[in-house]
């Protein structure tokens, strides 16, 4: 799929035309803030060349005329023959499964160690079953290591943790053999030396044990990177760099991602450490993080932002993105996916990327959702999310991007259409309740639904099913009906 480029740059379009199948122009030439004060955006795919550097490559399409396009940078292209199979091991090797089972071979070690220790006799076991088993579970590292290899190719001789890891699986691997060896040498002799047998066998379990406390603590690592992804879903990642996070450029200065965690959710969640290293490797000096489970723009989950928040938010992020070109803003919430998307896409019409509510809610789904790994769509799901962005778009048109002015209406009445099947099927059991400012608790409600007075046109909002928070999920499409609709009379106040 191609994605509009949105830049009005003239170095950018001298660049765009000197082709028409694609050009290369350098970073700093791309995002710039015209002089109207509008910043400007565009997504980019950067291809690494040894020689000349970084470059960014844009491309033209035929699907809508005089607008350049470029490619998605995160699409996989098909694999064939070797790099088919390379993607099918590694999908095999970061499988929850097999790292599971891998735990589970460590915890058969330590335990066949424990067992041999608590023989007296050391020589006892040395050509037993339990020493068979352990041969064959260090030639499943070796079996392991060797996959890596293959699908990793240069990038795994790059990383120190991956060499290191190769190294001393190897390296137990063939003192494992060399014990082996030796073992049945000195055994098979006439008068057999026990006395070094013993020796040898104390010291090939000293090596043991170091080996599985060594592999228990490189699991950690492999099984939290599992379980992120596992967490994630199909969440689009940034995967290059020495970097695997959930974290998505949305455009080239926009970043969605999960909360960056510490402890425990450290484990399936965004590293904390990590991502301060992203950052600062990447955008040193030049990023703003905005965080939207706490702090100035606090939205409680699955709740949409106040009309407010999201003026307050576009203004201080237009002045960070206007004072250098290199300037980016990265926003999260817990899942990087309905608060942080909403904001995102509030964002992307304030910077004039896109007009359209629909359009940037389309847009910020498809950047953030990794097709070639699920079919879940990862973009603003929540009704009431989407009805904010989509009043953010009459704030640019109408209101300048100002706060608009004070619209007091009053409830007179409230009807609820299609209500057979919810609860006693008449209404009898249901109660309604107003609040001017969002719950952090939400998830009692049958359904609930978020407006803001202003946009009320005619004085009647009218939402059906797919508008309204809960009844919308494929869950509550089991209890409410199709044809299930809110609508909501108001008269002006000052009528009263």
């Amino acid at each position: 799929m191609d994605y509009e480029k949105f830049d009005d740059d003239s170095a950018t379009d001298e660049a765009a035309n000197k082709g028409k199948g694609s050009a290369e122009i350098s970073p700093s030439e791309v995002v710039n803030v015209s002089s109207s004060g509008k910043i400007d955006d565009v997504q980019i795919q950067v291809e690494k060349k040894t020689d000349e550097g970084p470059t960014l490559t844009i491309y033209n399409a035929d699907t809508k005329k005089g607008v350049e396009y470029i490619d998605d940078p995160s699409e996989r292209p098909q694999l064939y023959g070797v790099k088919w199979l390379q993607f099918q091991l590694r999908s095999i090797v970061e499988h929850i499964a097999f790292r599971i089972a891998t735990v589970v071979l460590i915890i058969l070690d330590l335990t066949l160690v424990i067992i041999d220790l608590a023989d007296v006799d050391l020589t006892g076991n040395i050509n037993s079953g339990l020493e068979t088993v352990s041969h064959i579970i260090i030639s499943y590292f070796v079996l392991e290591i060797l996959m890596r290899i293959f699908y990793m190719e240069g990038r795994f001789f790059r990383s120190i943790l991956d060499l290191v890891d190769g190294i001393i699986v190897i390296a137990s691997f063939v003192v494992d053999m060399i014990f082996v060896f030796v073992a049945n040498k000195l055994t098979s002799a006439e008068g057999s030396d026990y006395a070094k047998l013993i020796n040898i066998g104390r010291v090939f379990r000293i090596i043991r044990i170091v080996r599985i406390v060594y592999f228990m603590y490189i699991q950690k690592r492999h099984v939290a990177s599992t379980t992120r992804k596992l967490v994630s879903q199909n969440k689009r990642r940034y995967m290059k760099d020495g970097f695997d996070l959930d974290l998505c450029y949305i455009t080239e200065r926009i970043i969605a991602m999960s909360f960056p965690s510490t402890g425990l959710m450290a484990m399936y969640r965004n590293d904390i450490t990590e991502v301060a290293r992203f950052f600062d490797t990447m955008h040193k000096d030049h990023y703003r993080i905005y965080n939207l489970c706490i702090g100035r723009v606090y939205i409680d989950d699955h709740n949409a932002p106040t009309v407010k928040d999201m003026v307050n938010f576009c203004k201080d992020a237009r002045e960070f993105m206007s004072e250098d070109r290199k300037n980016v803003i990265a926003l999260h919430c817990k899942g990087g996916k309905g608060r942080t998307g909403t904001m995102i896409c509030v964002w992307l019409i304030d910077c004039g990327i896109f007009e359209d509510a629909k359009d940037s809610l389309d847009y910020f789904g498809d950047r953030r959702t990794d097709l070639s790994v699920g079919k879940t769509f990862q973009g603003v799901e929540t009704p009431s999310q989407s009805r904010f962005v989509g009043y953010y778009e009459q704030v640019k048109k109408l209101y300048n991007c100002e706060l608009p002015p004070k619209k007091e209406l009053k409830i007179t009445t409230f009807k609820i259409e299609s209500i057979a099947g919810v609860g006693h099927g008449d209404g009898s059991d249901l109660s309604l309740e107003l609040r001017a400012k969002f719950p952090k608790i939400y998830d009692h409600c049958a359904f609930f639904f978020w407006f803001h007075t202003t946009f009320i046109e005619k004085n009647k909002l009218r939402l059906t099913r797919d508008e309204i928070d809960n009844p919308h999920k494929p869950a509550g499409k089991k209890v409410f009906r199709e044809t299930f609709a809110i609508e909501v009379d108001f008269e002006p106040v000052e009528s009263f």
